[in-house]
């Protein structure tokens, strides 16, 4: 089968590469681009751990192909810091302990990245909804859901 050229931007880096016509957004960013921030839970959209933001929209990247990607703009959890600074949610989930194991964090950051974005100001029953698609096995999700709304409160927050 022949590979398909695909340019996009990923991180606000224009990005160029080849892919399968069959090969999952999910597989580019791991093999293709050596992205492994953006992790296999399931395979089959159910986990959210795989969650990226493509076009403002938070998708599972196990289920879009590559292909899809012309001209898109890609979000992955190597993009949220600004170098050496932590966005205000990854910081938010390392002061409330929010995380344990790490495979679900890049897509639950991912995916309150783009609710917040929407819904600046959530309700504890908003953000629960809204992240309601990302599992985790770890934790309770009470640290997760603090450590949004902290984040939600800072990020609003005059400078």
């Amino acid at each position: 089968m022949a590979r398909h050229h695909i340019t996009t931007t990923i991180n606000g880096d224009e990005v160029e590469f080849a892919c399968e016509p069959g090969q999952t957004l999910l597989e580019v960013l791991r093999t293709e681009l050596g992205m492994t921030g953006t992790k296999n839970g399931c395979g089959s959209g159910d986990c959210g751990a795989c969650t990226v933001i493509v076009n403002d929209r938070p998708i599972n990247a196990c289920l879009v192909l590559g292909v899809e990607l012309e001209g898109a703009q890609v979000e992955t959890i190597e993009g949220m810091a600004e170098g050496t600074e932590l966005h205000p949610l990854q910081q938010k989930f390392l002061d409330h302990a929010a995380l344990q194991c790490g495979i679900c964090t890049p897509g639950i950051l991912n995916m309150a990245k783009a609710f917040l974005a929407k819904n600046p100001d959530p309700t504890e029953s908003e953000v629960r909804y809204g992240l309601a698609g990302n599992l985790c096995r770890c934790t309770g999700y009470d640290k997760i859901v603090r450590a949004v709304l902290d984040a939600a409160q800072e990020m609003r927050a005059p400078i």
